[in-house]
Order: structure tokens, then C-alpha cells, then sequence
């Protein structure tokens, strides 16, 4: 129970590591505010919270395209519980293309809710979290640390992200708020599953995407969220956790 007492903000709730990430805090006491653009999936998510551990849930729809969205959400959560004490930015897309032929809108879109998003949420959050002395973690990526083909937007948006997180944990250190990030390689979620990439692909430069074991669960992502949003991890910030199966060990 070390978020009994605790209110978590959890972006990208409706599937994949957000709702395991929701699900874990929920387990571990917290009182949650689900955010996502998928009002029936995040509505489902909170019905099933409530049942199996008999928490508070609430939730806040929002578009990660849209600033103006991301601001509200977190105003509305703030203001619906009061406060503010962990902040998980885990909604995101992913998406492959050739670098000379990825459409100009496409590159926009991902770099909104990948990064953007994570920006403007974050700073409205910072005056709550410092009032709570709370924390944020980001979901980053394997993709963050190494070059990859095909992914160039998305690399460059969880790199974005990493640089972000750093530094909000030096700036507001001394408010006593950690920001942490976690960088996942291959996690079985729907936007693994669902992931395209080009026909005419080179196999052999993909080699560096595909880790030493076997793609990661989401809950395995959401056991290290739940570590570094909690008290236990008191004496970590600014870092770029990796857990990748040993994909950018090299």
C-alpha cells in the first residue's frame, strides 16, 4: 500500500502500460484519475478498478493533439481531488516509415501527443506537485538511447522526452519534485500489435531492434512506474530507466 493516501494521474489509461500502470497503483492504494482519448476504455478500466480494489476512480477524456485538451485534463483532475501527488505521462503512438516518404502531418501528429502532450501536462502539473512534493515518471523508450530505422519521429520524440524529464528533475529539485523516465524495448500492447512498418524494409538493420529475451509484458513496465512514482525511490531522479531485454546494451 505505498500510495495509500496518494492521488496518481495516469495518461493513456485505457490500454497497454497505462492501464497496467493504473491497475498496479491501484493495487497499491492510490486514488486514480484515468486520462485518455477512449471514454468507453478508460470508463471499462475504472469500473473494473473499483470492483477488484475498491478504490477511488475518476475519469478525464482528453486529446493529446490539442494543448489546450492536455491543460484542462489536469486542471479538472486537480480540482476534482484536490491535489495532485504522482504524474504518469504514458500515452503515445508509434508509428514506421521511410524517412523521405513519412508524410509531414504524420511527423507533427507523433511528435503532439508524444511529446508536446508530455510538455504542456507536465507544466500544468508542477505547481501541484509542488505543493504535494510529488513526482513525475514519462514514459520514454528503448528508442530514446540508439538509432533505428524506419522510426526516426519516434525516436526523436522519446529522446525529447528523456531530455525533458532531466531537466525537470535538476530545475525542481530543490521544490523537492523527482521526474524520472522509463524506456521500454518491446512490450506486448496494442501498439506493438499493431505497429506497421515499410514492405521494402532491410532486414538486416532491424537486427538491433530485437532484445537478448522475449518482448516484456505490461506489467512488468508497471511494476518499475510503481517503484519510481513511489516513496521507495525517494532518492531517484533525472534517470532514463531501461528495461529493454538487453536491446541497447550494446
Amino acid at each position: 500500500m505505498r500510495f495509500k493516501g496518494k492521488i496518481a494521474l495516469v495518461t493513456g489509461a485505457a490500454s497497454g502500460i497505462g492501464r497496467a500502470s493504473a491497475v498496479r497503483l491501484a493495487r497499491e492504494g492510490a486514488t486514480l484519475a484515468l486520462a485518455d482519448i477512449n471514454t468507453a476504455a478508460i470508463e471499462e478500466v475504472a469500473a473494473e478498478l473499483r470492483r477488484a480494489h475498491d478504490t477511488t476512480v475518476a475519469c478525464f477524456v482528453f486529446d493529446a493533439t490539442n494543448t489546450d485538451s492536455c491543460r484542462g485534463m489536469v486542471s479538472a483532475a486537480a480540482a476534482h481531488f484536490g491535489a495532485i501527488d504522482v504524474l504518469c505521462n504514458i500515452a503515445g503512438i508509434a508509428g514506421g516509415w521511410h524517412f523521405h516518404e513519412m508524410p509531414q502531418a504524420a511527423w507533427d501528429r507523433m511528435v503532439a501527443i508524444n511529446l508536446t502532450s508530455v510538455f504542456a501536462i507536465s507544466q500544468e502539473a508542477i505547481p501541484h506537485l509542488v505543493r504535494s512534493r510529488g513526482n513525475i515518471v514519462n514514459m520514454a523508450s528503448a528508442s530514446a538511447k540508439q538509432g533505428q530505422p524506419y522510426t526516426t519521429a519516434y525516436c526523436a520524440t522519446k529522446a525529447g522526452v528523456v531530455a525533458l524529464t532531466r531537466c525537470l528533475a535538476v530545475e525542481y529539485a530543490k521544490d523537492g519534485v523527482r521526474a524520472n523516465a522509463i524506456c521500454p524495448g518491446g512490450v506486448n500492447t496494442p501498439i506493438n500489435q499493431t505497429l506497421n512498418f515499410p514492405t521494402d524494409i532491410d532486414a538486416k538493420m532491424m537486427d538491433k531492434l530485437y532484445p537478448l529475451f522475449p518482448m516484456a509484458e505490461p506489467e512488468e513496465i508497471a511494476a518499475a512506474v510503481a517503484y519510481l512514482a513511489s516513496d521507495e525511490a525517494r532518492y531517484v531522479t533525472g534517470i532514463d530507466f531501461s528495461i529493454d531485454g538487453g536491446q541497447t546494451m550494446s
